[in-house]
C-alpha cells in the first residue's frame, strides 16, 4: 500500500524568529528523499513540524498511510506516531541509563507495534546484530556509532511506514557515517519504508537518495529530481563540494 508525505507551503517560527518560509516538498511511496542544508537552515524544524512538535503557522502536511490520506495539522505527536510515522532525532536522544533492550522496548509505542512487539524485537536484533550482543548494556556507555544503531533500531520497533531521520551523521567518525547511511538504506529496502532524511553530509546522503532538496535560510533553494541533478547543481558544488 502507498505511504507518502506531501508538505505544502509550510511556514514556522519560534516566537518572532521565522525559521521556515513557504516550504513545499514531496516524498513519494518507497522513496528515499534527502533534505540537504547546513546547520541552522531549518531542517530539524521541518522534521518537528511533521511530527507535531512544532506547529506551523500556515501550510499543510498530509501523510498517506496504506493508501489513506491523513492531515497532520492539529494532531498530537502521539497521534502522528500512532499512524506509523517514526522520527530518529538529531543527537539520538536515547535513555542513557536504560539498557539497549529497554530502549528498544520503549520504541514499541504505537498500538500496532505493541501487538507485534516480540516479532518486531526479533526483526530489530536481526537487522542490527550488534544490538543483540549488547542488549544488556547501558545505552550511555556505548560508542556513538552503536548509539546511532540503537536509535535506528528503536524507530524500527515502532513498525513504521514512514521514517524520518534527522542528521544521522552528526558526531560520528567518517567510517561510522558510511555504516549508518548504509543501515538506513538497508532498513528502507528490507521493510519497504518511505524515508525523508535531513543531512548535511552530501557525499554520504546522495549515495542512497532517489532525489532531494536543498534548504537555505528556511527556503527550498533547489529541487533535484534525481541524484544526478543534485550532483551537477551549482548550489551543491558551492556549499558542499567547495567547487
Amino acid at each position: 500500500m502507498a505511504n507518502s508525505l506531501t508538505i505544502t507551503g509550510i511556514n514556522a517560527a519560534y516566537g518572532a524568529v521565522r525559521v521556515i518560509e513557504d516550504v513545499s516538498l514531496k516524498v513519494g511511496s518507497g522513496e528515499t528523499v534527502v533534505l540537504l542544508g547546513t546547520n541552522g537552515n531549518g531542517k530539524s524544524t521541518l522534521m518537528k513540524c511533521i511530527m507535531g512538535i512544532v506547529r506551523p503557522s500556515t501550510g499543510s502536511i498530509v501523510a498517506e498511510i496504506d493508501g489513506i490520506h491523513h492531515d497532520l495539522a492539529g494532531r498530537t505527536t502521539e497521534e502522528i506516531v500512532d499512524l506509523g510515522i517514526a522520527l530518529v532525532p538529531e543527537g539520538r536522544r536515547l535513555f542513557p541509563r536504560l539498557t539497549v533492550e529497554e530502549n528498544l522496548l520503549l520504541g514499541a509505542f504505537r498500538r500496532t507495534a505493541r501487538r507485534e512487539l516480540k516479532r518486531n524485537y526479533e526483526i530489530c536484533l536481526e537487522t542490527f546484530p550488534r544490538l543483540a550482543e549488547r542488549r544488556g548494556q547501558l545505552a550511555g556507555s556505548m560508542s556513538g556509532g552503536e548509539q546511532q544503531m540503537l536509535a535506528l533500531g528503536r524507530a524500527l520497533m515502532l513498525a513504521p511506514k514512514i521514517l524520518l531521520v534527522d542528521e544521522p551523521s552528526v558526531g560520528l567518525a567518517p567510517i561510522l557515517v558510511r555504516r549508518t547511511i548504509d543501515a538506513i538504506s538497508e532498513m528502507k529496502k528490507r521493510y519497504a519504508l518511505t524515508v525523508l532524511m535531513a543531512e548535511q553530509n552530501f557525499a554520504q546522503a546522495i549515495r542512497i537518495a532517489d532525489r532531494g532538496y536543498v534548504i537555505v535560510h528556511g527556503k527550498i533553494a533547489f529541487e533535484g529530481r534525481s541524484a544526478d541533478e543534485l550532483n551537477n547543481n551549482d548550489l551543491i558544488k558551492k556549499f558542499y563540494l567547495g567547487l
